[in-house]
């Protein structure tokens, strides 16, 4: 989709993202940040919302990784905090940001707000409404089922769900339904642009690995058993995690050779997907997309607590793959995928091909650029108020 001069005026979306809690926000960014084009009457300016509370909160967000990575119990706990506290982190996330947010706005003179982290709604709508400043606002769900409040604020705008499961969400925690339009979730072009018939017809068959962006897993474990059991290669992608990289290779590369393949954070992972037969990952949202996306039947062999906790039955559900609870359940799993000629896999690559909507990002820009601002009575009137600074 092109936009251009004939079709609209110029118009400025503000998107609140994230770069440091794991990489689903930026590819989200970037997925709609390429349907722009150079030539376009849209610009899309992406800020990361922990650098807008300074050092402190950008630390917050740095820990996302270490946390998640090494302790999934404590990530859960944090998660759980934050589901029954929403207000509490609404309000602590508010203070820390607003006045480089209310800077930021000087200076872009955004047109549309849009939030594709749940820490910065709630905060945001909080600044907006004190201010009185008329921005139409909304949020674009990075998650599938385990959304929790902070996603869904009943003073959006507008809310954007990559699912029906989310939007059910949304309603029970107060969304009237009319707010909450579902678009898929968007994935970056290069992943659309796959026409290769995935159907392994040799013996042998390509497994990739991989864990999220941060690495985590008991992925060595796994190898091994593939490596031993199938005639196999095994590409692994170990992510932002040097040591779990330095740990399979160590591990891998000496009993295995060229057959298993270590890789690090890679920026041409739709390449690997592609040359993948299957994909074994943990069960996060945009490299579940993505891999769809690409046609890679999956298997799911864990997920983060809290707001993954259900992806992987999301996947059963809509047949894009298969979860293996337990690891010695592996082999057979994979033994039932390539039976019959490979027909459980034929079958995957089938209703992945009719779930994905390869137009979400299209369609999400539509929605926003029509979004109009909800009336609502103002908590505080200001003599000189922010919108009249920036003159809307």
């Amino acid at each position: 989709m092109k936009y251009r001069k004939d079709d609209i005026m110029t118009k400025k979306i503000l998107m609140i993202s994230s770069d440091h809690t794991g990489h689903g926000h930026k590819s989200i960014a970037e997925a709609l940040k390429e349907k722009i084009g150079l030539d376009s009457n849209i610009d899309i300016c992406v800020v990361d919302g922990f650098a807008l509370g300074g050092t402190s909160l950008l630390k917050i967000g740095k820990s996302y990784g270490p946390i998640t990575r090494f302790s999934g119990q404590l990530w859960n706990a944090i998660w759980h905090f934050s589901a029954m506290n929403s207000i509490l982190v609404d309000k602590f996330i508010e203070v820390m940001i607003r006045n480089n947010f209310l800077e930021l706005l000087k200076k872009e003179k955004p047109d549309f707000i849009l939030s594709i982290h749940p820490n910065f709604n709630g905060s945001v709508i909080n600044i907006l409404r004190k201010e009185d400043i008329q921005i139409p606002f909304g949020t674009l769900i990075a998650d599938l089922v385990n959304i929790y409040p902070l996603w869904a604020d009943p003073r959006a705008d507008f809310i954007l769900s990559p699912t029906d499961e989310a939007k059910e969400k949304c309603i029970e925690f107060g969304v009237s339904e009319e707010k909450i339009k579902v678009v898929g979730f968007p994935v970056r072009e290069r992943f659309l642009e796959n026409t290769n018939n995935k159907i392994n017809k040799k013996s042998t068959i390509n497994f990739l690995m991989m864990s999220g962006g941060e690495g985590v897993g008991n992925m060595s474990v796994i190898a091994e058993e593939l490596l031993e059991h199938f005639d196999c290669t095994v590409s692994i992608i170990a992510g932002r995690n040097e040591e779990l990289k330095i740990e399979l290779e160590s591990s891998l590369k000496g009993r295995f050779g060229e057959r298993a393949q270590i890789y690090g954070f890679v920026t041409n992972i739709q390449d690997l997907m592609q040359a993948a037969d299957v994909g074994i990952l943990r069960g996060s949202p945009n490299v579940m997309f993505e891999a769809v996306a690409t046609n890679l039947p999956i298997i799911i062999t864990g997920a983060l607590p809290g707001q993954e906790k259900d992806n992987p039955w999301f996947a059963e559900k809509y047949n894009l793959g298969v979860f293996c609870q337990n690891r010695t359940d592996l082999s057979s799993i994979i033994e039932e995928l390539l039976a019959n000629n490979s027909e459980r896999l034929a079958s995957i690559m089938e209703s992945q091909k009719n779930f994905i909507n390869k137009h979400a990002a299209d369609d999400i820009l539509k929605l926003v650029l029509n979004a109009e601002k909800e009336e609502y009575v103002p908590v505080k009137k200001k003599r000189f108020s922010i919108a009249y600074a920036l003159n809307k």
